[in-house]
């Protein structure tokens, strides 16, 4: 019997998550923890819908003497080597991956479309959503609560590098206080860098809680799913 608190989850990882302590590229021995656990969120029959970013190759700061659309459109070919990465690493652990790109690249991935993701997902397949929106101006974070939106995800589960939601950034300042819970409304009202305030807004607008939680530690993936307070919920 299942252990699991959701039904259908959709998992944001930032690219840095996969770069390790490389900062840049994919880091097999860091991406691989971190499907070993999804492999067993899987296994307890939870349906796992993933939006990861691309920072581990590209960010738009890096296009600053660009045009910004054309910094973008990288930004979300960086996402799809992510993807792809991920689900090279599923599938060797026998877990079966599909990749969705909202810009068609037929020859490596399928274009999304709703009522196949979720079919995929209604058949165990992990479902990867890449290149963001398809659209300039918005991140893979408003893709997440975008894409979750769109099939129905129960939560959203955002990794992050620091294990929740605190008052101020808490590598800077010393007193910044960790929320248990916070409302999507006062993350906007204190202007807290938790997603950006589109991606905010669609969460909020949509009913979809949130749980915040350190990647640092890829078993918090299995803890989250089970329902384990850890981190930070926003709803």
């Amino acid at each position: 019997m299942s252990e699991a608190k959701y039904k259908r989850v959709l998992l944001k990882l930032s690219g840095e998550a996969l770069a390790g302590s490389n900062k840049t590229g994919v880091y097999a021995d860091v991406i691989g923890k971190i499907c070993d656990e999804i492999k067993k969120v899987v296994d307890m029959g939870v349906q796992v819908g993933i939006v990861v970013g691309g920072g581990n190759f590209w960010r738009g700061r890096y296009g600053h003497q660009m045009e910004r659309t054309t910094s973008d459109y990288m930004g979300m070919l960086a996402t799809t080597m992510n993807g792809l990465a991920l689900q090279d690493t599923l599938e060797a652990r026998g877990v079966k991956t599909r990749v969705q790109t909202a810009i068609e690249m037929r020859q490596i991935a399928e274009p999304y479309i709703k009522r196949k993701a979720i079919k995929h997902l209604e058949n165990g397949r992990v479902v990867i959503f890449s290149c963001g929106t398809g659209n300039p101006y918005f991140t893979t974070d408003t893709a997440a609560a975008l894409r979750a939106a769109e099939i129905d995800a129960e939560v959203i589960l955002l990794a992050k590098t620091i294990d929740g939601v605190y008052s101020a950034d808490p590598k800077i300042d010393p007193t910044a206080v960790k929320y248990d819970k916070i409302s999507y409304i006062d993350i906007l009202n204190q202007d807290l860098k938790v997603m950006d305030s589109t991606a905010t807004s669609l969460c909020m607008d949509n009913k979809i809680p949130l749980r915040v939680f350190a990647i640092e530690e890829p078993e918090n993936i299995v803890k989250v799913v089970k329902g384990e307070n850890i981190g930070t919920i926003v709803e």
